[in-house]
């Protein structure tokens, strides 16, 4: 485990053993830190805490102030029954994000964070995330996938087309990594990382498309720009999302 992510959980677990002893019992990682794909200033590192008793909102928000801001530790606290059920049927609960928490929360609480978790979690403590039980369901999970990409991407794909979105580097890398990882996503059978997703779009994609992806990859990684002209890459980041909104890669 990455040593920041590694001293961030421990700081994690001696607040909330001061403030809530005995409140989290398993403290697994989702996201970027279980796909491999942690990139330390630019990652978030995206957490799984366990309790048998409800948190106290007051005691979770002292718990979270007493962290770093960076990276932030974004999250959401659930039972062991929780993770055992699909979490459309959940009900919401305490959840964390960028320090704000919401005590009634549907953050994360998704079928791609259980099957990251029961994929590839990393258990900080409690049992071994393959001991617990994690509820999946990829027929569900493709098909919401699908659904992201009608509901969420084309329209951001319209607002992009009309103005000034998409010119950030962060709205190039959201955008292209975006949509190739839920493309990557259903062609793998399983969650992938954004890093993971810019080799398949690499390897798939027309060579029209290669500079653009390879523009957003060094984004995220670090490396000498491919660009000068931030108005040339938002047309080849409207482009390539546009392309494989409308066709799926073979």
């Amino acid at each position: 485990m990455p040593h920041d992510v590694d001293q961030v959980c421990a700081r994690y677990l001696e607040l909330a053993d001061r403030h809530e002893p005995g409140l989290v019992e398993g403290l697994y990682l989702q996201g970027s830190v279980a796909l491999g794909d942690y990139r330390a200033g630019v990652s978030d590192i995206d957490f799984v805490a366990v309790t048998t008793l409800p948190p106290d909102p007051v005691a979770i928000r002292a718990v979270h102030a007493g962290l770093p801001r960076r990276p932030h530790f974004d999250g959401l606290y659930v039972t062991w029954d929780d993770l055992r059920r699909d979490p459309a049927q959940a009900p919401p609960g305490v959840g964390v994000h960028e320090r704000r928490v919401d005590p009634e929360s549907r953050f994360e609480r998704s079928l791609v964070t259980w099957h990251v978790l029961a994929q590839s979690g990393v258990a900080v403590r409690g049992p071994a995330v393959a001991e617990v039980g994690v509820f999946t369901d990829w027929p569900a999970l493709a098909e919401a996938t699908l659904r992201n990409l009608d509901e969420y991407w084309a329209p951001w794909l319209a607002r992009a087309g009309r103005g000034p979105v998409g010119l950030t580097p962060w709205a190039a890398c959201w955008g292209v990594l975006g949509v190739a990882r839920l493309r990557h996503t259903l062609a793998a059978g399983r969650v992938t990382s954004k890093t993971e997703a810019a080799g398949y779009a690499l390897a798939t994609a027309e060579p029209r498309w290669h500079r653009v992806i390879q523009e957003a990859l060094r984004i995220r990684v670090g490396g000498a720009p491919r660009y000068r002209n931030p108005w040339r890459r938002r047309a080849d980041v409207v482009g390539f999302v546009s392309s494989w909104l409308d066709v799926a890669p073979s």
